[in-house]
């Protein structure tokens, strides 16, 4: 899979990108990531992105002209079939969760466009961009970090990043509950133990251990998620075993 960042802030984002297991993963060829410099395609004598608002306000606006020629370079020899979408990094976005990472996982491109300064041109929404994405409610200073994030959760969702789909199929979100507590060596530490169903080795005791505490933290930190798990897996009902009746004697 594909991804490409048009940023003002190329080196921010490789910081982040070329680190650990991403890293690892554009090495293998599992991902590719690439950094496009919007600056790059300003055409003026100062290589200015940004100018004040129509209307007045606060503050600087992206201009669309340089962000839109970034683009047209970037797709200009992408093959027709190719299954991509350009995505705004915008707190009017809609809310980036698991389930719109497992979608934007099924493209062979993802074009992440990070605003800065007030903004962008809604010019560019208008020509270039398929889908505006939130991280959170909260205000940043750019799209950057926001990028990283949709990349990071994305990508380990692509064959070749981990080592087995277990290693996402369990985390905390991805399976619908939040994860259950972990442990390793040493066995005691500052008065605290491991849970002794750890150490027995009984692989389903362990498995409905982890399950119940799961549960329990996801019950208490996380209800709404709790409640959705809870209606997509009902407890089952155990039959009763019909006595058999004791035979007649003659």
């Amino acid at each position: 899979m594909k991804f490409d960042i048009m940023t003002l802030f190329p080196a921010m984002v490789r910081a982040v990108l070329d680190e650990s297991i991403l890293g690892r993963a554009q090495k293998s060829g599992a991902i590719e990531v690439c950094c496009h410099n919007i600056r790059d395609y300003a055409c003026n004598k100062h290589n200015n992105v940004d100018d004040t608002p129509f209307g007045g306000g606060m503050g600087m606006l992206m201009a669309a002209p340089p962000i839109c020629r970034c683009y047209d370079a970037i797709v200009e020899n992408a093959p027709k079939e190719e299954k991509r979408r350009v995505v705004y990094l915008s707190p009017k976005g809609r809310m980036f969760t698991q389930e719109v990472a497992k979608e934007f996982a099924s493209y062979d491109r993802l074009i992440l466009l990070c605003g800065h300064y007030e903004g962008i041109d809604q010019r560019v929404i208008e020509e270039i961009v398929d889908e505006e994405i939130s991280v959170g409610d909260y205000v940043l200073t750019g799209g950057e970090l926001p990028a990283c994030l949709v990349v990071d959760a994305v990508s380990r969702l692509v064959d070749g990043v981990l080592a087995d789909a277990v290693c996402y199929e369990e985390e905390s979100i991805a399976s619908g509950l939040l994860e259950y507590p972990q442990y390793t060596r040493p066995v005691s530490f500052r008065g605290k133990e491991v849970p002794p169903v750890l150490l027995s080795g009984h692989h389903e005791n362990i498995r409905r251990w982890r399950l119940e505490k799961a549960l329990e933290l996801t019950k208490e930190r996380r209800p709404e998620l709790y409640e959705a798990y809870m209606a997509a897996h009902p407890p089952k009902e155990k039959k009763a075993r019909r006595k058999k009746k004791p035979t007649e004697e003659a």
